[in-house]
């Protein structure tokens, strides 16, 4: 018996970080679900760690909405941080104008890799009053206090389960830690909440003299302003679990006395060729410098050929196998269209019919295992591998529907939505500025038909070899010859 992907809701289990293992997903109220994931510290251009985490929860709101929920999605904005101060001092820059400019190439970026936009942004700096609200709440708690160079900090003993997401323990750190309890803080892992001002950087008054709010308080109070006291998913980089993920979860239930998330989701980190990525080793790589090289689709498949949970090593050979492996899906895609008059589409009706497929169940058996992309893309390689015996076979008609089954599971990942010509052939970044025009190999494709028509092979090879040495690679079949760019 086939299961429809709407009816598939009760079947889809999330890894919760917070267990430490996999979960039924039971939304707060029937049908909705609100997401809350830790957004950019926008003082600079986003590089490629920051794409995995917009891409995998892109994927994780595209599911979800494709099971039928009503997805509330936040991600928020960090735009006041020392990081972001020290570079507008190093800029001599104006703050605003700083995180304005990066905030929209933020924006940019994501788009180029096909991530959908939140359905609320929330600012840091629009939110100090509720900052300010949760502070006083903690204070009258006992869960925080003030100290006398104008600081506010949140004492981490009055918390009894500090330490539950990360599965620290709060006596074992003390007991091996050499930090030194400065005068001003009780403990050292107490951390600040509200900063005294300091000369020539943003303030806004508060209870507690003029101040800026600390980046822990940040997202506690965003977040419970956005989706209430309890929500359904809370979401981050792995790096985020400890501190920033466990200082949130002490001061927003200290704070209201309610459990913050239900489920907690960490995307695992990008090495670069084996190693951290770091600035210090050279290996540091910018979103939008990567696609300079790489199609942004082709950066999205090799971020989501792996489980989000996983470590992803970043290389140029895994880029050129991720580009090679997107290819012979859209070769697939294309071998199918050449029969056809129409294009390939990948309406509602079709998508339907995509899940009731064989094909089309296991897809969803996979991404309702917490969101394996790896292995509902592996059943669209199983599917181009019979759209493909099926061409072969000249079952043009068996091909074609295939390939729309292929093309229609595809969108729920958001690839293989482009015309396969457009991507196959696409030219990007630097490669457009010694590459051969498309005019050029359609003038030489040409050349190459009449020499063979004239029985000229020796020309024929001596053309296919010029156009495989500028990275063209040819396609003979009944229906003419076709290219890519390798």
């Amino acid at each position: 018996m086939t299961t429809s992907v709407t009816d598939a809701q009760s079947q889809l289990v999330v890894y919760d970080s917070l267990t430490a293992r996999k979960q039924p997903l039971r939304p707060l109220v029937a049908g909705k679900l609100g997401m809350y994931v830790c957004g950019m510290t926008v003082y600079d251009y986003c590089h490629i760690g920051h794409a995995r985490v917009m891409v995998a929860f892109d994927m994780v709101v595209r599911w979800l909405s494709q099971l039928g929920y009503d997805v509330n999605y936040v991600r928020n904005i960090t735009d006041i941080d020392d990081k972001i101060i020290a570079r507008a001092i190093e800029n001599n820059e104006d703050i605003g104008t700083l995180t304005q400019r990066f905030t929209k190439a933020m924006h940019d970026d994501a788009a180029t890799l096909g991530c959908l936009s939140p359905d609320a942004e929330p600012r840091a700096t629009d939110h100090i009053d509720e900052m300010q609200q949760m502070i006083t709440t903690l204070i009258e708690g006992d869960y925080a206090y003030a100290a006398d160079n104008g600081d506010v900090y949140y004492a981490v003993d009055s918390f009894a389960d500090y330490g539950k997401l990360s599965k620290r323990k709060l006596n074992e750190m003390q007991a091996g830690s050499r930090v030194e309890v400065e005068n001003i803080k009780r403990n050292p892992f107490d951390f600040v909440l509200w900063k005294a001002a300091k000369a020539g950087e943003p303030q806004w008054t508060s209870p507690w003299g003029q101040g800026r709010p600390g980046w822990h308080i940040e997202c506690s109070a965003m977040s419970t302003k956005c989706l209430g006291n309890t929500f359904d998913i809370h979401g981050g980089g792995h790096d985020l679990q400890f501190p920033h993920h466990e200082n949130e979860i002490a001061q927003s239930e200290a704070a209201t006395g309610c459990e913050y998330a239900n489920n907690w989701m960490h995307v695992g980190f990008i090495n670069v060729d084996g190693e951290k990525m770091s600035k210090s080793l050279g290996n540091f790589f910018t979103i939008r410098e990567v696609t300079n090289k790489y199609h942004p689709e082709t950066v999205r498949f090799f971020l989501l050929s792996s489980h989000y949970r996983s470590q992803v090593n970043f290389s140029d050979s895994a880029l050129d196998e991720a580009h090679n492996s997107l290819s012979r899906l859209y070769n697939a895609l294309k071998i199918a269209q050449q029969h056809q008059s129409q294009a390939l589409e990948a309406d509602q009706e079709l998508i339907n019919q995509a899940y009731q497929s064989a094909a089309g169940q296991d897809f969803i058996a996979a991404m309702n295992d917490d969101f394996n992309s790896s292995a509902a893309i592996s059943v669209l390689f199983s599917l181009a591998s019979e759209v493909n015996k099926a061409a072969k076979a000249q079952d043009t008609d068996k091909a074609w529907q295939l390939a729309q089954q292929l093309r229609a599971l595809a969108k729920s990942l958001n690839i293989l939505q482009q015309p396969p010509k457009q991507f196959l052939q696409a030219v990007i970044g630097e490669k457009s500025e010694n590459g051969l025009s498309d005019d050029a190999i359609d003038a030489l494709i040409a050349e190459r038909g009449a020499a063979k028509a004239n029985k000229d092979y020796a020309r024929a090879d001596e053309i296919r070899m010029q156009l495989k040495e500028a990275g063209i690679e040819l396609e003979d079949s009944s229906a003419g010859t076709t290219w890519r760019r390798a």
